[in-house]
């Protein structure tokens, strides 16, 4: 399946600022069920990329800009072609074993109620890959999916508490409950292509998870499935922060306003 992305994020201020730090990870590797064709990154005025990658071999685009800004824009333009492998990631760069995937992190430490919930919902299942689909089910049915619940850098155990989030409250609910059991699981963030809906407000975040003998599977608790051809796979991490499109810093520029535009076309919209 081929798929065009298109992706804008544009920051104005009240007031310009002083300074922008940003650490973009806004670009796609190829791995076994994915092969990018092509895939730019921009941004508006005179700023310069520096491209590179991060400790887990995602690649990043650096920029400082000194100011005074008081808008910046960054645009992503790409086409990717996919194919099912039933959720499974091969060939895809590989820095560390799977066990560094158990270490917890600020947004991934679980409290008593989630430890409880991932035993519960898989104590019937007698194998690491029947627990893990055992868990998609109960967060993708216990976890209501509500873009207006959380905020960003909200923690899996704040999102259990509330029983609602967005897709990465849901992400990381599943990743703590995994390493709850054992099993190494990590945060990915990427597109899907939803053929009802090509504008779409953000992009999408699902968990991985690491099966002896199989390697890592994809596990969306958003729509309750593995990842499918309609996925397009570009940064993992940790947790959110570790995969985050965007992340920064900048010197004052009073209240930021923040506007995303993103659009998701199947290949069959293109040649329409």
């Amino acid at each position: 399946m081929r798929i065009s992305i298109e992706h804008t994020t544009r920051y104005d201020y009240d007031t310009p600022t002083k300074g922008i730090i940003q650490l973009l990870r806004l670009t796609p590797r190829p791995h076994d069920g994915q092969h990018v064709l092509s895939w730019r990154v921009e941004l508006d005025g005179d700023v310069r990329l520096n491209a590179g990658e991060d400790a887990l071999g995602n690649i990043t685009h650096l920029f400082c800009e000194p100011g005074p800004v008081k808008r910046l824009e960054a645009r992503v333009y790409g086409e990717v072609d996919t194919r099912d492998t039933g959720g499974v990631v091969h060939g895809a760069v590989e820095r560390f074993p799977p066990l560094v995937f158990l270490r917890e992190t600020a947004l991934t430490q679980p409290d008593a109620a989630l430890r409880d919930f991932a035993r519960t919902v898989t104590d019937k299942a007698d194998s690491p890959l029947k627990k893990l689909h055992a868990l998609l089910g109960a967060v993708s049915e216990q976890i209501a999916f509500d873009t207006d619940a959380t905020k960003v850098a909200t923690s899996a155990a704040q999102a259990f508490e509330l029983k609602k989030g967005v897709c990465q409250d849901l992400t990381q609910i599943f990743v703590t409950s995994a390493r709850v059991l054992g099993i190494p699981a990590r945060y990915v963030s990427g597109h899907l292509s939803r053929t009802e809906q090509v504008e779409q407000d953000a992009a999408h975040a699902w968990a991985e998870a690491y099966v002896e003998n199989l390697g890592w599977v994809g596990f969306d608790a958003v729509n309750d499935i593995c990842p499918t051809e309609t996925y397009v796979r570009v940064a993992i991490g940790l947790d959110y922060l570790g995969a985050a499109p965007v992340r920064g810093s900048r010197q004052g520029g009073g209240t930021e306003h923040l506007a995303v535009k993103l659009r998701v076309t199947p290949a069959f919209q293109n040649q329409s």
